[in-house]
C-alpha cells in the first residue's frame, strides 16, 4: 500500500468533473486501499480520487474514530436525496488548515457502486451526511469554499493566498510503505 500525494488548491484537477469508473480491476482495488491509507495518514474522514490527482468518480470515507473503522467506498456516486439543514465547521485535505462554517443538508441519501461493481445505497446524517456531500462535491469539481456566500468567499480567497506558500512546501513525492 502507499501514501499518495494530496493535491492542493487551486490545482486544475480539483476544479474539473471527474470521469465515471467504467471497469473494476485490481488497479481500482489498489487505488482504494492507497486512498484509505493516505486519508488515515493525515487524519482525514474522506478523500476523493481527484484529491490524489486521479480524476475518477471514486471517494472513500470513514467518519468513525480510530479503532472503530467503517470503511465506505463510493464509486460513481449519485445523490438521491437531501433533507434538512445543518451548519458546522468544515475543512478539506486539499486546503489544509482552512476551516469555515458551512450549511449543508443534515441528511443525505446516495446511490453508489462498491469495489465489486455492485450498486448500493447509503443514508447518512450528521458528519456522514456532510462527508458524503463534501466528497461528491469534489467529484463534481467543487471544493467547500465554492459553497460559501459571496462576501465570505472573497475574504477566504485572501486567506488562501496566505496559506498557498505553506501548502507548496507540503507537496511531497509519492511515498510507499510496506504492507503488513
Amino acid at each position: 500500500m502507499a501514501v499518495l500525494r494530496i493535491v492542493k488548491y487551486p490545482e486544475k484537477v480539483l476544479k474539473t468533473n471527474s470521469k465515471r469508473v467504467e471497469s473494476w480491476s485490481q488497479d481500482l482495488s489498489q487505488l482504494v486501499m492507497d486512498m484509505f491509507e493516505t486519508m488515515y495518514a493525515v487524519s482525514g474522514v474522506g478523500l476523493a480520487a481527484n484529491q490524489v490527482g486521479i480524476p475518477l468518480r471514486l471517494a472513500v470515507i470513514d467518519v468513525r474514530p480510530n479503532g472503530k473503522s467503517k470503511k465506505i467506498v463510493l464509486i460513481n456516486p449519485k445523490i438521491l436525496g437531501l433533507d434538512g439543514k445543518a451548519e458546522d465547521s468544515e475543512g478539506c485535505l486539499s486546503l489544509p488548515g482552512l476551516y469555515k462554517k458551512l450549511e449543508r443538508a443534515a441528511k443525505a441519501r446516495v446511490l453508489a457502486y462498491d469495489q465489486k461493481g455492485i450498486p448500493w445505497e447509503i443514508r447518512g446524517r450528521g458528519l456522514l451526511a456532510r462527508a458524503l456531500q463534501h466528497e461528491i462535491d469534489h467529484l463534481n469539481g467543487k471544493v467547500f469554499v465554492d459553497r460559501l456566500p459571496f462576501m465570505q468567499k472573497i475574504r477566504v480567497q485572501k486567506e488562501i493566498k496566505r496559506y498557498q506558500p505553506i501548502w507548496q512546501q507540503q507537496v511531497r513525492p509519492r511515498l510507499t510503505t510496506a504492507s503488513s
